[in-house]
């Protein structure tokens, strides 16, 4: 048996050093990042989620060379980089979005996004003399050089990256954590980033506490109490315990489903633009019956 323990002891520990041996080779860090046209930078960040990372070089007269570096959220997905004029969000953002076109060659095309819905392909009110997209080893690179005004120091950025693309749109990227947070500023003279605490996390852990407060309330007390009204009252020694329960069961339920039920529209309130209408017109014809079943009790 000892012997036995040792060799599996034995066995996590080199799986454990191979593993620590394979993920620098996985997880490049942006010095380590090379490009095929040999061109270099006087600064690189590895940003904060999403595993991508930004390289620039900015000159005193405004310009802005960057190159930006992502995979995509799957293979014919696409990446995203902008500078924000206009707030720290994603909203007002000029971006470049770089995709694989049907032949399989790389292109990068501006967008203007001026809602979380409206995402309009238009050249951008930042001048973009030039622009460029490759993709090797799974990962897609973006290429540009931005004029800014000269009193500009410090900019907003946004990243992005999604998983597909539908004639030539991209198509909405996933809604996690990662995502939220791909956002921060980048000190053009410093040759620093900053992440930019927009929320992000905030959103997610509402939105968490709405499904779990639901899953609580619809999914385990509501059902336990029409379960217990209809078995347990068969039989007499159950009498009146089991009217009891079924009630605690419905009263939680719904005070619970309350709480939900808010939340969710507190979460809508805050999500201007993007409307879930199948599952907000669910929610508020559940929350209408189970109101009406409370009333008539």
């Amino acid at each position: 048996m000892p012997t036995r323990i040792l060799r599996l002891v034995g066995l996590l520990l080199g799986f454990s050093v191979a593993g620590l041996l394979v993920s620098p080779a996985e997880a490049q860090t942006c010095a380590s990042q090379n490009f095929s046209n040999n061109k270099l930078f006087q600064h690189c960040s590895d940003l904060s989620t999403l595993s991508s990372s930004l390289h620039w070089t900015y000159d005193a007269d405004g310009s802005l060379a960057v190159a930006f570096v992502a995979a995509p959220a799957a293979s014919d997905g696409w990446i995203s980089w902008a500078i924000n004029p206009t707030g720290s969000g994603m909203v007002g953002a000029q971006s470049l979005i770089a995709f694989k076109q049907a032949n399989g060659s790389m292109t990068v095309k501006p967008f203007r996004l001026n809602s979380y819905q409206s995402v309009e392909q238009k050249n951008l009110t930042l001048e973009v003399p030039d622009m460029s997209a490759e993709s090797s080893g799974g990962r897609m690179m973006i290429f540009a050089t931005f004029r800014l005004p000269k009193n500009w120091t410090t900019v907003n950025q946004v990243w992005q990256v999604g998983s597909s693309v539908a004639a030539g749109r991209p198509q909405i990227h996933d809604f996690q954590s990662a995502n939220f947070n791909a956002k921060g500023t980048l000190d053009l003279v410093a040759g620093q980033t900053g992440h930019s605490t927009g929320g992000g996390d905030s959103r997610i852990r509402k939105r968490n506490i709405h499904g779990v407060l639901n899953a609580v309330s619809w999914g385990i007390l509501f059902p336990v109490g029409i379960i217990i009204a209809r078995y347990l009252r068969t039989f007499k020694s159950a009498d009146p315990a089991w009217f009891y329960l079924h009630v605690g069961c419905q009263i939680s339920a719904y005070a619970i489903g309350v709480a939900g039920w808010a939340t969710g529209l507190q979460l809508g309130s805050k999500s201007k633009g993007l409307e879930y209408t199948s599952h907000r017109n669910l929610g508020i014809a559940l929350f209408s019956l189970a109101t009406l079943q409370v009333l008539n009790t």
